[in-house]
C-alpha cells in the first residue's frame, strides 16, 4: 500500500440547487518520501484535493488512506488530532500572526504537537536565526515564507502540503522557498505535496499529478527529478 491513497473521491457542492463537483473520481498514489506537485489550471480541483488530504474538507465519496489510516472515514476528533500530529501547512498568504516575534510564531505551532522540533532548530534550518526576534512587518515576503515553513516543520510532520508556496513571491525568492522545500523533503524524508498553476514546477517533482475539471488527467514519475535551483519560468 502507498503511503497516501485516493480512490474514487468525489467532493460535491450545492450551488444554487445545481451540484458542482470540485473532485470527481479522483484516483492517484504517492509513495512516502515523496516531493510531488499537483498542478493545474484555477477551477482544476487541486485546492480540494489538498484540503481533503490535509483533513480540512471532507470528501463526498470514495476513501484516502494515510499511513495506512483511512482519513475519509475518522470522525471530527480523529481529524482534530491528524491535523495536529501529521500535516504541515504552508499557504500562499502566510497567515503569520502579527504581534508575535518569528520565534514565537513557530513555539505556538510546536506547542500544538506531540513530538515538535525545537522552535530554534527550524528557524536556523531554513536561515533565519538572526531574525527570530523580528516581527512579520519587519520580515521580507520570502522570510515570512520561510517562517511559515519553519512553522509547519516545528510540528515535525510526516506530511507537508503546500498550497501555491510561491504564489506571492518574486522570481528570486520563490526559487529559494522551492529549493527549501526540495530539501527538506530529501533530508527529512517527509513526504512533501505542492499545488501549483505553474507546470514549469513539473522537473524538480519525484511525481507529478496532473488535473482538469476535478479530475486526475495524468501522472508521471520522474526517475531523475531537477534541482530546484534549475527551473526556469
Amino acid at each position: 500500500m502507498a503511503f497516501i491513497e485516493f480512490s474514487g473521491v468525489v467532493k460535491e457542492y450545492e450551488t444554487g440547487g445545481a451540484p458542482i463537483r470540485a473532485a470527481d473520481g479522483v484516483d492517484f498514489a504517492i509513495e512516502e518520501g515523496e516531493f510531488v506537485i499537483i498542478v493545474g489550471s484555477s477551477g482544476a480541483g487541486k485546492t480540494t484535493v489538498l484540503n481533503i488530504l490535509g483533513g480540512m474538507d471532507n470528501a463526498t465519496a470514495g476513501s484516502v488512506t494515510v499511513g495506512g489510516q483511512e482519513i475519509t472515514a475518522f470522525d471530527n476528533r480523529q481529524l482534530i488530532h491528524y491535523r495536529r500530529h501529521k500535516v504541515g501547512f504552508v499557504f500562499q498568504f502566510y497567515n503569520l500572526i502579527p504581534n508575535l516575534t518569528a520565534l514565537e510564531n513557530i513555539d505556538i505551532a510546536a506547542e500544538l504537537s506531540r513530538h515538535p522540533l525545537p522552535a530554534s532548530f527550524v528557524l536556523e534550518e531554513v536561515g533565519l536565526s538572526e531574525r527570530a526576534g523580528n516581527f512579520p512587518a519587519q520580515l521580507s515576503g520570502g522570510e515570512q515564507q520561510r517562517v511559515s515553513i519553519a512553522r509547519a516543520l516545528a510540528k515535525n510532520p510526516s506530511l507537508l502540503l503546500c498550497d501555491e508556496p510561491t504564489g506571492a513571491l518574486d522570481y528570486i525568492t520563490g526559487k529559494q522557498i522551492l529549493t527549501l522545500l526540495q530539501d527538506t523533503c530529501l533530508r527529512t524524508g517527509t513526504t512533501v505535496v505542492v499545488i501549483t498553476h505553474n507546470a514549469a514546477l513539473e522537473p524538480m517533482a519525484d511525481r507529478v499529478i496532473r488535473m482538469r475539471s476535478g479530475k486526475v488527467t495524468d501522472m508521471t514519475v520522474n526517475p531523475m527529478p531537477a534541482d530546484a535551483a534549475d527551473i526556469e519560468w
